[in-house]
């Protein structure tokens, strides 16, 4: 199976809960609306195998950071099937969420959420404005495995355009990444 269009920006941002592997967090689910700031909420679909998002894990934190303080919030959905895939287990999202992970970590284990949000590959972001309007989706630079070779940072270039309240002119990137591990 793999995941259609999906959501792309300028569109509406599907709601959704699902259950919170980041127990330090103390919410065992999570929403969407429940994740928005002030000024709306990054949607991150990543795993715990993936070597782009393994390279990307500082990055991400730190675009995690840069969200809460410019009031926005940050989740991470994990869609992978986790029967072929045993490192994206509930056990092992919990195990990776309790080495410092500093943001939701919710399980879609039905995939219904890749499905519905068109999620292609791991990390693939969504950066979702206060009306829960879909303003970019895309990569968070051009080098998710290696920082020392990231030439662009078109996600945190959009978060400070939102905030500015400028339209974000590119609004849409090709990730960069592992596909999402779809069950047959």
């Amino acid at each position: 199976m793999s995941a259609s269009s999906g959501i792309e920006p300028n569109q509406k941002a599907p709601s959704f809960e699902l259950p919170n592997a980041n127990q330090k967090l103390g919410v065992e689910n999570l929403s969407l609306s429940a994740s928005m700031g002030e000024n709306g909420a990054i949607v991150l679909f990543t795993c715990n195998h993936c070597p782009y998002v393994v390279g990307s894990e500082s990055r991400i934190e730190k675009i995690a950071e840069k969200a809460r303080n410019n009031k926005i919030g940050f989740i991470g959905i994990n869609s992978n099937d986790p029967i072929k895939y045993e490192s994206d287990s509930w056990a092992n999202m919990m195990k990776r969420a309790s080495k410092g992970m500093s943001y939701a970590y919710l399980h879609d284990s039905d995939q219904s959420i890749a499905t519905v949000y068109g999620a292609e590959r791991t990390p693939e972001f969504y950066l979702i404005n206060s009306s829960g309007i879909v303003v970019y989706r895309g990569r968070l630079d051009d080098s998710p495995r290696d920082p020392s070779h990231a030439t662009t940072s078109e996600l945190s270039d959009a978060i400070d355009l939102l905030v500015a309240g400028k339209p974000i002119i590119q609004n849409r990137t090709e990730s960069i990444g592992c596909s999402v591990k779809w069950k047959i």
